[in-house]
Parts: structure tokens; C-alpha cells; sequence
């Protein structure tokens, strides 16, 4: 499906990054493994060292996009696939009770992040064949999440972002769509539910019934092999006419 094709993942040491990374190598990719922590290298060896190549990077800042970029292009001969999956949860506070660096460090890693991996990506998506960039969103951007502003405003830019993206970069066969994630199985989701129980006074299978799976017609959080299987369709040549969308995947999730 990807054979021959080198896709570069932001966000990819660990959670839904990871899994896409991994998704994208089992469909035939090579995958720039792309984030700041030690993990990328545990990522890239679940994969395999003649098929991934970790690169650490820090995508706040343009130098070292640069040379992560430079590198993975180097190593396996040019880059047909972005994932801007790299993101930060932001503060749990009320607009009083925000401070002003903590939103801007929040837009500066979300959504300014994404902006700098694109700008410095595209001279390698236009000697691609038929490249495509996918942003990772999150269903935040359209659903209220109460005292998560510079989440939710972040992500809601990536959407906006990459509808605009979509129109710069047609004329260079490139499509450009975002996921947005709900909730999805691992650990982040598990600390989420622990908060509530505590907060709620209720058990964890409680508190995991009133703020997720009761709002679910699958009653099943989403599985993150699930968001990679739809980056690799968004990646491949049965998406050609697929651009300036975005997908929820969500398992059907009730906005209320």
C-alpha cells in the first residue's frame, strides 16, 4: 500500500503517535520517527532499524525541524508523507484563571509546532510523486471541553490551518487533511477518567461511563491502531481526491 513511500511523524515516542508510526511502517513506509524524548528510539526499534530512522526534535524550534527533516530525506531518498501528531494537553484552567504564557506555550507547541513542521517540510513534499500531509486534531476543536481553551483553540486552528494548506498545496498534487481523534484507549485517557473518579467521588468504571462510553452508540473508546490504519488510507493512492477534510474518529461520540 506504502511500499517504497517514507512518511516523518511528529509526536511519535509514545500513544497514538507511536501507533501511527508503526501503522505506516507495517503498510510498507519508511517512517521518520520525530519527537524530543529518548522514546522515539524504542519506536523506531519496535519497527526496525532498516525501516525507521529516530530523529529528535524539537518542534517549537525551526533548526532542528530542519535538520530532522534533512536527515530522514537523506536516508531514505526524499519525504511523501507529514504527521503533525506532536501536542501538549495545555492547563485545566478557566480564562481568569490563565496565564498568558501558559496559553501561548500551549498554541506555541500545537499549533505554531505544526505551522514550522509544514513550512520547513514542503520543499521535500513537492519533489514527491504524490505527497500528502495529515494533521492530528482532536474532536476538542468542535466540542467543548470546559477549562481546556488553549487546547481546544489550538486544535480547532489545525483544522483551519490545513483547509487553507489544502488550497496552497493542490497545484503540487499534495492533499492535506486533519483527524480528530475523541477519546482513545492508553494512558492519558486512564489518567483523564482517574481525575474524574476523584473529583465525581465515583469508581473509575463510573466515572468512565458518565464522560465517555455512555456519549458512545459502539460503547468502545477508540483504539489508536484505528487512527493509524486512517493516516496510511489518507497517505495512499486511494485518497488522491481526498483533501481539505476533517474526520472525527470517535466511535460515533454525542456532543452534548
Amino acid at each position: 500500500m506504502l511500499d517504497g513511500w517514507t512518511a516523518y511523524v511528529t509526536g511519535a515516542s509514545q500513544g497514538i503517535g507511536r501507533r501511527i508510526a508503526i501503522e505506516l511502517a507495517e503498510r510498507g513506509a519508511s517512517v521518520g520517527v520525530a519527537a524530543r524524548s529518548d522514546s522515539i528510539y524504542d519506536t523506531a526499534a519496535e519497527i526496525g532499524d532498516a525501516r525507521a530512522l529516530a530523529v529528535e526534535t524539537d518542534v517549537t524550534e525551526a533548526d532542528s525541524i530542519d535538520r530532522s527533516l534533512e536527515r530522514t530525506a537523506e536516508e531514505f531518498g526524499g519525504i511523501d508523507c507529514v504527521v503533525n501528531n506532536a501536542g501538549i494537553g495545555g492547563p485545566h484552567k478557566t480564562v481568569e484563571e490563565l496565564p498568558l504564557e501558559e496559553w501561548e506555550h500551549t498554541l506555541r507547541v500545537n499549533l505554531t509546532g505544526a505551522f514550522l513542521v509544514c513550512k520547513h517540510a514542503l520543499p521535500y513534499l513537492k519533489e514527491s510523486d504524490r505527497a500528502s500531509l495529515v494533521n492530528i486534531s482532536s474532536t476538542a476543536a468542535k466540542d467543548p471541553y470546559p477549562t481546556r481553551s488553549p487546547y481546544s483553540a489550538s486544535k480547532a486552528g489545525m483544522i483551519g490551518f490545513a483547509r487553507d494548506l489544502a488550497y496552497e498545496w493542490g497545484e503540487h498534487d499534495i492533499t492535506v487533511n486533519t483527524i480528530c481523534p475523541g477519546a482513545v484507549e492508553g494512558e492519558r485517557i486512564e489518567r483523564m477518567i482517574e481525575k474524574q473518579a476523584e473529583k465525581r467521588g465515583v469508581s473509575f468504571e463510573e466515572a468512565k461511563r458518565q464522560r465517555i462510553t455512555d456519549r458512545l452508540p459502539l460503547d468502545s473508546i477508540v483504539d489508536p491502531c484505528d487512527i493509524g490504519a486512517l493516516v496510511a488510507f489518507l497517505a495512499s493512492e486511494h485518497a488522491r481526491n481526498i483533501t481539505a477534510q476533517d474526520i472525527n474518529i470517535d466511535s460515533g461520540a454525542r456532543q452534548d
